[in-house]
This record gives C-alpha cells, sequence and structure tokens, in this order.
C-alpha cells in the first residue's frame, strides 16, 4: 500500500477512463479508487481491464447510481480505514489535469486541505459560457453568504491531509448531490482549518456528457441559505 489514495468516482466514463488511468497510473507513490455505479457504457469493464497489469488500482462496483456524495463519503472511509496519509480526490473525465496531482501531494505535506480553484491567480474556468457563468457567480453567491475566506467552493479536485485532519468526518456532510462540496468546505473551515488553494484549469470534457442536473442549482441555494439560517 501507498501513502496517498487517488478518488475518482465514475458514471458513463469509458471513452474517457483510460486516458485518465494512462495519467493517474504514471504517477509514483500512490493508489487509486474508483467507485463506478454500475455504468451502462461497461466503464467498470475497462477499469477491470487495466486491474490486471496495476496492483495499486481498486474497484468498487455499486449496483445502481447512487450519486457523488455518497461515493466520495464511501472513498473517505476506506482512505480511513487503509490508514491512507493523504486522499486527493477529482473527477475522471479530465476536465482536473492529473499531471497536477503531484503538486497536490507536496503542498499537502504542510497543508491539512488543498483546494484547486479556478477563480484565483492562474486558475481559469474553460466551460461554455452559460456553465461558467453560472458556476462562478454561484461560487461568488456562496463566498458573500457564507463568509468564508475562499474563492473556490464547488471544484472536487481537492486534498485531504488525512493524519492532520484529526476532528475531520466527511460522513457528517448531510447534503446531496454537488452541494456536498460546497458543505464539505463549510464544515472544513467551521473546524478552525485553512482552506488552501492552488490554481487550476478546469477544461470541457472531451468525451460524454455533463452529469450536473440543471435543479443542482437550485438545490445548492437551498442549502446555501439552510446554513446561513443555521448560522443565524
Amino acid at each position: 500500500m501507498n501513502d496517498n489514495l487517488i478518488f475518482t468516482a465514475t458514471y458513463n466514463e469509458a471513452n474517457n477512463i483510460p486516458n485518465f488511468l494512462d495519467l493517474v497510473l504514471k504517477i509514483p507513490n500512490i493508489d487509486v479508487l474508483i467507485v463506478d455505479d454500475n455504468s451502462p457504457d461497461e466503464t467498470g469493464g475497462i477499469i477491470k481491464q487495466y486491474q490486471r497489469k496495476h496492483q495499486n488500482l481498486f474497484l468498487i462496483s455499486r449496483n445502481s447510481k447512487e450519486g457523488l456524495d455518497s461515493a466520495h463519503k464511501l472513498g473517505f472511509n476506506y482512505a480511513k480505514k487503509n490508514s491512507y496519509e493523504n486522499l486527493i480526490t477529482l473527477d475522471a473525465d479530465l476536465s482536473h489535469d492529473p499531471n497536477v496531482i503531484p503538486k497536490f501531494i507536496e503542498l499537502l505535506k504542510e497543508n491539512p486541505f488543498i483546494i484547486g480553484s479556478r477563480y484565483m491567480a492562474g486558475g481559469s474556468n474553460e466551460m461554455k459560457f452559460l456553465r461558467n457563468s453560472l458556476s462562478t457567480v454561484g461560487n461568488k453567491i456562496i463566498k458573500f453568504v457564507l463568509n468564508i475566506d475562499s474563492d473556490e467552493f464547488t471544484s472536487s479536485f481537492r486534498g485531504f491531509a488525512l493524519n492532520k485532519l484529526k476532528n475531520f468526518d466527511m460522513n457528517e456532510v448531510k447534503f446531496k448531490g454537488y452541494s456536498f462540496f460546497m458543505g464539505t468546505v463549510y464544515l472544513i473551515n467551521k473546524l478552525g482549518y485553512k482552506i488552501h488553494r492552488i490554481p487550476i484549469v478546469f477544461r470541457e470534457r472531451n468525451e460524454g456528457v455533463s452529469k450536473i442536473p440543471k435543479i443542482e442549482i437550485l438545490r445548492t441555494l437551498k442549502n446555501l441559505f439552510l446554513i446561513k439560517i443555521n448560522k443565524l
């Protein structure tokens, strides 16, 4: 077992997962865990083929599409149970550059939590205009309402130094869907840990379609104001 666990969740990523794995599995001193939600396009089958050559690649196959929040909690619990020093999460569609992972690993030596930011100097968001606008405005609203020193709340490109986050438990984040990512940052800040940011470039996926339902925008806003009401 290595010190660092790289985690991603998949659903219908058959066209992206080979390139993702080719990049990630080149990184030294890492294990890779993938939670696949019974992808109809046989994403899980491709991962199993890679497992024949890579003993540091692990797959959890679920029977149905259970959601990103529960998949990330499963990854967190797996990392804690197996005593990994660091957990790094990212998307499998190559919108996040796996080549940045070594930088996360290096910075986690000194920082308990790191988030890849599209909205700080050096970062950029290459989403199409409407999604880019919604994401930009949404993150500004979250920052204003929660009054947290961060310009990024919804990116899933994150690093957790598990030995430093002594009292952090991802299972305590009760929000579902994409609100879960905002809720995780809120909990980490509430526990007194700094939100350390590094710039990333977020790219549009080359293959497949986005899994973000439009209702998630409204759900995130609702949950944001629930947090604010609870604080008051």
